[in-house]
């Protein structure tokens, strides 16, 4: 092996682009004819009151793990089961017309095929997910998903590479269409993961969390800075909503104002908050879920930390959200 110097760094890299690019162009490929076949899969799923089984073996297997985390993910009853282990016990899992999606880059895995006569006997359609088109399983099964690739990304165009991303993302795709097909929406994901992270994005909502006004400094838009600073250091959620009599907001004093008036050596008791104020702030209403503020909040030029919240009609203003209370939430996960 050639010494590491500026000329084998860039045949590496050029290596690294090149594995990318030759994955690439095998989803590009495969996505010109796995349409018909792949919609014919999941009216075949959808037709079925139970669960799907996916089954393979070696990187097969895992990839069939990960198909089945996403399916049900996503709300589609799925179980996978080791082609090997099948044939020992596990076939207890099947009910009678269960789907079976088998996956084999070879199309002549043995388990596989050892198991398409005891599948018949449960009346389970049997859908190949398949490198070879002409192999033994291809003629044995149901269905044909194609993954077959022209090359593998590996310098020697041996090792699995295009073939397992292609059928992953085959299995990706299969997820993405009963999605469509069911209106699978943002609230049933959240249903689905209520432990994680984005899980919690998706269900709680801003009220969840947010600090109501009696924990938030308030401030009339006259009032001199003294006293908004003393209300802050009162309700230290990093700034003071200026709200009118109706509790209508009026504008929104952070820290961060409060600290530029200080550089302009403003006199503190004779500036009012009307002068330091942002008028008219971003802000976000009590019913929004976390990820519609982690988006109005972090996806910006300039990050926001803290943003008023209004109630559900946008009327009068109710508390207020900081940044800091969502990554909390994260903390937990």
């Amino acid at each position: 092996m050639s010494s590491t110097g500026e000329n084998s760094k860039s045949e590496l890299e050029q290596i690294a682009a090149q594995v990318l690019e030759t994955e690439a162009k095998e989803l590009m490929r495969a996505s010109r004819f796995i349409g018909p076949p792949l919609i014919r899969t999941a009216e075949i799923i959808l037709n079925h009151a139970g669960k799907i089984v996916v089954s393979g073996i070696g990187k097969s297997g895992h990839i069939g793990e990960k198909i089945v985390a996403t399916l049900c993910s996503t709300g589609i009853q799925a179980v996978f089961v080791h082609a090997a282990e099948a044939l020992h016990g596990d076939l207890g899992v099947y009910s009678p017309g269960d789907p079976t999606l088998l996956i084999s880059k070879s199309g002549s895995t043995e388990e596989l095929l050892r198991l398409i006569p005891i599948l018949r006997e449960f009346q389970s359609p049997l859908i190949g997910l398949l490198g070879k088109m002409n192999s033994p399983l291809a003629k044995r099964v149901d269905l044909v998903l194609d993954a077959s690739v022209e090359r593998e990304a590996d310098p020697l165009g041996i090792v699995p590479t295009s073939s397992t991303t292609l059928t992953m993302a085959i299995g990706d795709a299969l997820a993405a269409v009963l999605m469509a097909y069911r209106k699978f929406e943002k609230k049933d994901f959240a249903r689905f993961h209520p432990g994680g992270d984005l899980g919690r994005r998706l269900s709680l909502t801003v009220k969840d969390i947010m600090h109501p006004l009696s924990d938030v400094a308030v401030a009339r838009r006259d009032q001199n800075i003294r006293e908004v600073v003393i209300a802050m250091t009162d309700f230290p959620q990093g700034a003071a909503l200026v709200l009118d009599e109706h509790r209508r907001l009026e504008g929104i004093i952070t820290d961060g104002d409060l600290r530029r008036c200080l550089l302009q050596n403003g006199d503190i008791d004779k500036r009012r908050a009307e002068e330091v104020m942002t008028p008219h702030p971003v802000t976000l209403t009590s019913d929004s879920t976390l990820e519609e503020a982690i988006s109005l909040m972090e996806n910006r030029e300039s990050q926001i930390s803290v943003l008023p919240v209004l109630d559900q009609q946008g009327d009068t203003c109710v508390g207020l959200l900081r940044l800091h209370d969502i990554n909390q939430t994260r903390l937990f996960a």
